[in-house]
């Protein structure tokens, strides 16, 4: 867990947030103005009543006792008013606030560069973009304005005991610093346990979200039990960090009533000595001042209370902008239109690694003419997945370089980039929406008939009209009501669909059946025509035909040539791939 810095409020953070309220500065002030009147009328009250026994009731003066009764009924009704404007307008900023910050940091996320999903938990990014950002939301709806308002009350009634009678106002200030060191050790104490509460409901959400996603595997398994006592076991940390502010609460606030119930005998029985002893305080000061002390203290305790939400928001703010200030998104400087490409593809002394020091690509270089279909085999961790990774720019390269029909990567627009590069991946992922929605990502300008079209070229029509409702039958999550077979016919109608000068496959045959497979080679034949093609494979049935096959072994190519010319390699890196896929050990008759 990070440390907890000692700042009971840190105003560089704040500043950072204000900026997403600049365009609802009208409103923050509005709240502003309420609070202030608010504290105004709350304050009037008292004195108003003190008045009315003073100089009225205790003079049996009725009809002026009347008129004051009257002037307190219309403090009390401007008094609800503006509460009703305050709170309903706090929290109206606070969720304009963090729906413009939400949309912020989800345009954040998804710009990053592959390499941070890699190292970050997907549950951890769900909670800070959802439970994180309401937190913020209750910094204006119930803790900076409500702070603001309780300290303007605080103000303005010592600034009224003094007036009326510094004697007393002793007494009630001999109490306060007792509430201020209380109040004090409360918030430091607070901010360390929400730090901590905060921590162990990212480790909750991140646990459920993993284990939920890969529920398929724990059950394989057999880690129902396993995962069940982890699961309790990380509850436990949870709950055991929130019981720390239960804690804290339990110990302050009873010491705060406690100081209060003291000031009010402190009062009582010095005024009523003081009345009896024929001296100069009169019975409505005495109400007046056991009023303003609750009104003191109170406020005191409410700032601990809703400070507690404001330290909730402000460490919920903190994580927020630690995301806003990741440096992982990959440089979008290019201005080139990828329009019009040709797709001739050349790797120029290539260096990449996922982690420093420990090399991927060591100085790859490659040339692949427009039209031309490669394949790319080698055994796992050779860098074949990484070469399509840099192309698309998931990830940024050390040295060297990639160009595209002699311009270099970098310097096309990135969303121009990747719009005329289509890849398929062996894990296909689908969302939870209906096939149509699935092989358009919403693009308005690719209608149904154009997709109908499509999947009638690359024979997949007929399967998807065999589905129930056909081209709007939702897939469910990830597309679990497809088989793999059929998530890969998908994935290709997909790819096809966008018509792409690059086409890249990374293993998008390894985990189909035989029959699947023939159906997916005739649709790999389809897309392939007249584009640049990567076809990356384990399985070298499926990249006999192509133009060129590039052989990979720990980051550097150690071969290339057609399938028979590497064939006639003896010993050769393509060989032994070959002759441990196909050669057939004869049993013994």
């Amino acid at each position: 867990m990070a440390k907890v810095s000692g700042k009971i409020f840190d105003l560089k953070l704040f500043s950072k947030l204000m900026l997403f309220v600049q365009p609802f500065k009208g409103t923050y002030y509005f709240v502003l103005v309420t609070a202030i009147l608010l504290s105004i009328f709350s304050t009037l009250t008292p004195y108003l009543l003190k008045v009315t026994i003073d100089d009225y009731i205790r003079l049996k003066d009725y009809e002026g006792m009347l008129l004051y009764i009257f002037f307190m009924l219309g403090t009390l009704f401007l008094e609800v008013i503006f509460q009703f404007l305050f709170v309903f307008y706090a929290n109206w900023l606070g969720q304009k606030v963090i729906k413009n910050l939400r949309v912020d940091l989800f345009k954040k996320i998804i710009y990053f560069e592959m390499s941070y999903f890699d190292k970050t938990a997907v549950g951890r990014l769900v909670t800070r973009a959802v439970s994180d950002i309401e937190t913020i939301a209750s910094i204006f709806s119930q803790g900076l304005f409500m702070i603001i308002a309780d300290l303007l009350k605080m103000v303005l009634v010592i600034v009224v005991m003094l007036y009326v009678d510094w004697r007393l106002s002793l007494i009630v200030f001999s109490i306060l610093p007792i509430i201020l060191y209380a109040t004090r050790l409360f918030q430091k104490s607070m901010k360390s346990a929400f730090e901590e509460v905060r921590l162990h409901v990212a480790n909750l959400n991140s646990f459920v979200q993993e284990r939920l996603s890969g529920m398929k595997i724990v059950q394989i398994f057999h880690r129902e039990n396993i995962e069940y006592y982890q699961f309790v076991a990380i509850n436990e940390k949870h709950k055991k960090a929130w019981l720390k502010t239960v804690w804290f609460n339990s110990i302050f606030f009873p010491v705060a009533e406690i100081s209060s119930s003291v000031t009010i005998g402190l009062l009582v029985w010095y005024g009523g000595f003081n009345i009896i002893s024929d001296g100069d305080v009169s019975l409505g000061t005495i109400f007046l001042f056991i009023q303003m002390s609750q009104m003191l203290f109170r406020p005191l305790r409410q700032i601990a209370d809703k400070f507690n939400t404001l330290q909730m928001g402000m460490v919920a703010t903190e994580r927020i902008f630690k995301i806003f200030d990741t440096k992982s998104s990959i440089e979008n400087n290019g201005t080139i239109s990828s329009n019009g490409l040709k797709g001739d593809i050349a790797f120029n002394q290539l260096h990449f690694s996922y982690v420093p020091g420990e090399q991927v690509l060591n100085g790859i270089s490659l040339n692949i003419k427009a039209g031309e279909t490669i394949a790319i085999v080698g055994a796992t961790g050779a860098g074949k997945s990484t070469i399509i990774n840099l192309l698309s720019r998931f990830y940024e390269y050390e040295s060297g370089d990639i160009t595209i029909d002699t311009i270099s990567i970098k310097d096309f627009e990135l969303n121009s980039l990747r719009k005329h590069i289509a890849v398929v991946l062996q894990d296909v992922f689908l969302f939870a929406d209906s096939l149509f929605n699935n092989i358009t990502l919403f693009n308005p300008n690719i209608t149904r008939e154009n997709v109908t079209i499509a999947a009638k070229k690359i024979g997949v029509h007929e399967f998807i009209e065999s589905l129930p409702g056909g081209y709007d039958y939702n897939v469910k999550e990830r597309g679990v009501m497809l088989s793999s077979g059929q998530r890969q016919l998908i994935a290709f109608l997909r790819a096809y669909i966008t018509q792409p000068a690059i086409l890249i496959l990374d293993e998008a045959t390894s985990s189909v059946d035989s029959y699947t497979e023939e159906i997916i080679q005739k649709a790999i034949d389809t897309l392939t025509q007249g584009k640049t093609s990567i076809v990356i494979a384990h399985r070298l049935a499926t990249v006999k035909n192509a133009d060129r096959i590039i052989v990979m072994h720990q980051g550097k190519i150690v071969e290339q040539g057609t399938h028979k010319e590497l064939l006639s390699v003896a010993d050769g890196f393509y060989t032994k791939l070959y002759e441990v896929q196909f050669t057939e050990v004869v049993p013994p008759v």
